[in-house]
């Protein structure tokens, strides 16, 4: 398995990727758009994407973060907003080592930390980060605003 940083080049393997993992979140199936999202995201240097590969070079799971600040640390942070491993590829070490090198990545550029949110009843991936050193807030309550 090889873990590296996506470039524009990986984009078709890319949006298989993304949109299997938008219909995990029950997404319609949308390629095209998948695609589209992402070339945007190249295109504007607006996410840092780590790819997963298997021997052969088949695409196996991705992560992407999205960057962002910390006012009061007056420091970088980045919002691991997506991650997905194939059905066939899970357990297997993948998003361990796809936290991991997004972690690196944070590590490199001064990041103060990374952050991410799942869906509450989404055990599998709650039990992999918090096996990977990811601890769960409990100072600080999340809010969103619609604006769609």
């Amino acid at each position: 398995m090889l873990i590296r940083q996506a470039v524009a080049t990986d984009l078709d393997a890319l949006a298989a990727l993304f949109d299997a993992y938008r219909q995990f979140y029950g997404q319609p199936p949308d390629l095209a758009g998948a695609r589209t999202f992402l070339a945007d995201r190249f295109e504007h240097r607006q996410s840092i994407i780590f790819l997963a590969l298997d021997e052969e070079g088949a695409a196996l799971g991705f992560t992407q973060l999205y960057p962002s600040f910390t006012s009061t640390r007056m420091k970088p942070i980045f919002i691991l907003n997506d991650l997905y491993v194939v059905p066939q590829a899970r357990k297997g070490g993948i998003g361990k080592a796809l936290l991991n090198a997004a972690a690196q990545y944070g590590r490199k550029v001064g990041a103060a930390r990374l952050h991410l949110s799942t869906a509450i009843d989404n055990h599998t991936a709650q039990a992999v980060y918090e096996a990977n050193g990811w601890v769960r807030d409990e100072a600080f309550y999340s809010y969103d605003l619609a604006l769609d």
